[in-house]
């Protein structure tokens, strides 16, 4: 299981919102493009970047940043965040994204981003779901800075995406997100069973080493983690070790 830290990008600032909350952000003081490098050197191979300028306006503000942080840091980088139309896709995988993170687009105009992977490639598209999970019943899917119920279930939308040819699907409890409160393993369980050729991201509560083994439980192929990491709540010495078995 890959280990993906998160940068979250706020007016040109390093940031975290609790649960997707714009009045609930954290700010922290590393420069992105430096703490970019800082992972790389301590041996990430990529890094999850989400304009959120960008995901409040519907127009990915960011570009110059992320290019810097993807030179800067020279590793892999999947990165979203307002990307509503293919131009902007484009625009984000020639500012060194190698994976382009789809969201809102996904959930509420289906076939037009499947369209896009014949244009991207499907190995560089991830598919962002952004779910409330109920008491009973199914995920259900939300949008526009999880403000919109797309009235649609995760599992409907995983089904279409994988007949189609989406290969890889970031899945975040929106309950978790940002709140340091563990992750939803019994959901990243049921994604793997129903799914299980499809490449799950968890996403969403990860706060300690005993979170990223109770995930490589469930057969996700990844987790994104980004306040554990600012907050010192989880080492990078310790992701390390963990990649490597050790």
């Amino acid at each position: 299981m890959e280990v993906i830290p998160a940068i979250d990008l706020l007016d040109g600032q390093c940031v975290r919102l609790y649960q997707g909350d714009f009045n609930k952000v954290s700010g922290y003081t590393q420069d992105p493009v430096e703490l970019a490098s800082t992972y790389r050197a301590a041996g990430m191979g990529r890094l999850h970047v989400v304009d959120l300028d960008g995901a409040r306006t519907g127009s990915p503000t960011n570009m110059p940043l992320i290019k810097a942080m993807a030179a800067a840091g020279g590793m892999a980088v999947q990165a979203g965040g307002g990307i509503r139309d293919l131009q902007r896709a484009r625009q984000m995988r020639e500012a060194g994204a190698t994976r382009v993170v789809l969201g809102s687009i996904a959930a509420e105009k289906p076939e037009t981003a499947l369209a896009w992977l014949g244009e991207l490639g499907a190995e560089h598209v991830v598919f962002a779901f952004d779910v409330r999970v109920p008491e009973s019943g199914d995920p259900q899917i939300l949008t526009r800075g999880w403000v919109h119920d797309s009235g649609l279930s995760l599992w409907t939308l995983l089904a279409q995406f994988t007949a189609s040819g989406g290969i890889h699907f970031l899945c975040t409890d929106i309950a978790r997100d940002g709140t340091l409160g563990g992750p939803n393993l019994d959901l990243y369980t049921e994604c793997s069973r129903r799914f299980p050729d499809a490449q799950v991201i968890a996403s969403g509560g990860v706060s300690s080493l005993a979170d990223l083994q109770a995930l490589q439980q469930t057969g996700v192929s990844a987790v994104v983690t980004g306040k554990a990491l600012l907050d010192g709540r989880l080492t990078l010495e310790e992701i390390r070790k963990f990649s490597h078995g050790a």
